[in-house]
């Protein structure tokens, strides 16, 4: 008896698919990768995985987006030349060099930036985002990647998750092999900041409940669901199916409520209402189920709220939405873009640039070395133009990604994913600092890619629409032909089929 082996073809998208799926999942790890040599490590394998991508399923849409990015990146280049450079272009010379030079009668070189060279050592966190976001629109044109990637990013938030549960109740003075200086109460995993963390793993718990409900939604037969025939329906899923996805969703919200973050837990509950009633919005009554979606899915969240999330309400009632000291942050950063239109102050040089700036109502304990809203960060480092430019590019990302969500039938989770994760991280940047830690920021930047590519129907796909009309042409001829010898095999079988 001879053992016949499957057939396995080399395919050159095996070295860049797997090297993003690994930076993808391994990237929380270090302490959220906050550190220079992790940032440079994820650039090097995202580079490397950009050599090996595979272009030849590239369409025209997406080759229009991967130009996009490319406008971006040279915006990026004209500011970061111009904050380098000792002869810049355009840009005028910080005012600080020339008063340092007449205080200590020395000359010294004036720069663009407040901190000479500081723009060179901050580019790393942007660059493995883009490359992240570039990666996956080419890698996640072919949908079996696309689905593996969402599968990714699902699971590794569930292990994080799990982990971040498991070391809060054995040693809650540790993160990994460090000793844990801040944030002793709450779960944070793998991060350094619980917000961070209860963003991360409320991402996660929205990419599991879309798997739950694309899995229920395919053992139901029915075209329409019929409300009143589910939970018969649902009695018939063998648990075995369903019961390890409901773990991880249970797992990865028990550790973002158990964070303490206001806005993580808040804004992950309204992505996961938004995102279970669009994925429905074909199943609910036409007038008035969308709303009654959106009330009952409110009341869920804040019933899940008032049980789970102990803490996060105690702190709502005695501290409000927000802080009144990042209130005051903001206001001050506002001050230092007005004084910085153009060009910003320098790429990473915030912590330097907001001292001056300083309310007298915010307390003099503390260094500040992050805004707490990165739109407002970005804006005061590399000047308005700039970040006008990305807003744009984001509002584009999410233009396309609702037509996805809204055309595609098929594998229409994945643009649903990548938009209510993206949206819950722009809103939680514009409070926090959740998309400059790259442990969080490069996975859901290549999921963004992802469903960006999947929004657009591929070549593969287009293949097998095309050859579906046809087999649906021969399955109408072999409902009337008694017998066809010529058919086509496979027409043969569909009418067998059909007979059947």
């Amino acid at each position: 008896m001879r053992l016949r082996l499957p057939n396995i073809s080399w395919s050159w998208s095996w070295p860049a698919t797997f090297i993003l799926l690994f930076v993808v999942a391994a990237a929380p790890f270090p302490f959220g990768s906050t550190n220079d040599l992790s940032i440079a490590f994820w650039c090097l394998c995202l580079s490397t995985a950009l050599i090996f991508a595979p272009t030849r399923d590239l369409r025209q849409p997406h080759l229009w987006m991967i130009a996009g990015i490319g406008i971006i990146v040279a915006a990026y280049a004209f500011v970061l030349h111009e904050q380098l450079s000792d002869s810049p272009w355009v840009a005028p010379f910080q005012p600080i060099w020339k008063q340092a030079s007449d205080l200590l009668g020395v000359p010294i070189a004036p720069s663009a930036s407040i901190v000479k060279n500081e723009a060179f050592f901050a580019l790393g966190a942007p660059l493995a985002n883009i490359l992240a976001i570039l990666l996956g629109i080419i890698v996640g044109v072919n949908r079996e990647r696309a689905r593996r990637m969402l599968w990714v990013i699902a699971i590794s938030g569930a292990l994080y998750a799990l982990y971040g549960l498991a070391s809060f109740l054995i040693e809650p003075t540790m993160i990994l092999w460090r000793d844990k200086t801040a944030y002793l109460g709450s779960v944070t995993g793998t991060f350094i900041n619980r917000n961070t963390a209860a963003a991360y793993f409320g991402s996660g718990a929205v990419i599991w409940m879309l798997l739950i409900l694309e899995k229920v939604r395919r053992r139901i037969p029915e075209r329409r669901l019929i409300w009143k025939n589910v939970s018969r329906d649902l009695s018939d899923i063998p648990p075995s199916e369903i019961l390890p996805h409901l773990l991880a969703f249970l797992v990865c919200l028990m550790a973002m409520f158990m964070t303490g973050s206001r806005a993580g837990v808040g804004l992950s509950l309204l992505a996961m209402i938004v995102a279970f009633t669009v994925f429905l919005r074909r199943d609910l009554p036409t007038r008035s189920g969308i709303a009654l979606a959106l009330v009952a899915g409110a009341a869920i969240a804040l019933g899940l709220l008032q049980f789970l999330g102990g803490r996060v309400s105690t702190r709502f009632d005695s501290q409000g939405l927000a802080d009144e000291g990042r209130m005051e942050a903001w206001k001050s950063t506002l001050r230092i873009i007005g004084d910085n239109p153009w060009f910003g102050t320098g790429m990473g040089t915030f912590r330097w640039a907001f001292p001056p700036y300083r309310s007298s109502n915010i307390s003099i304990y503390g260094v500040w070395d992050r805004a707490h809203s990165t739109p407002l960060e970005l804006t005061s480092e590399v000047g308005i133009p700039l970040a006008l430019l990305i807003a744009i590019a984001w509002a584009v990302i999410f233009i396309v990604l609702a037509r996805g969500v809204l055309s595609r039938r098929r594998d229409a989770i994945i643009p649903l994913a990548a938009a209510a994760t993206a949206s819950l991280s722009v809103l939680h940047s514009s409070l926090d600092f959740t998309l400059q830690i790259p442990g969080y920021s490069i996975p859901f930047f290549a999921l963004s890619g992802v469903g960006l590519a999947q929004s657009f129907r591929t070549g593969q796909a287009q293949g097998e629409r095309t050859r579906s009309q046809s087999l649906l042409r021969w399955t109408k001829r072999a409902q009337t032909w008694d017998a066809a010898p010529e058919l086509p095999e496979h027409a043969r079988e569909i009418r067998k089929t059909v007979r059947l």
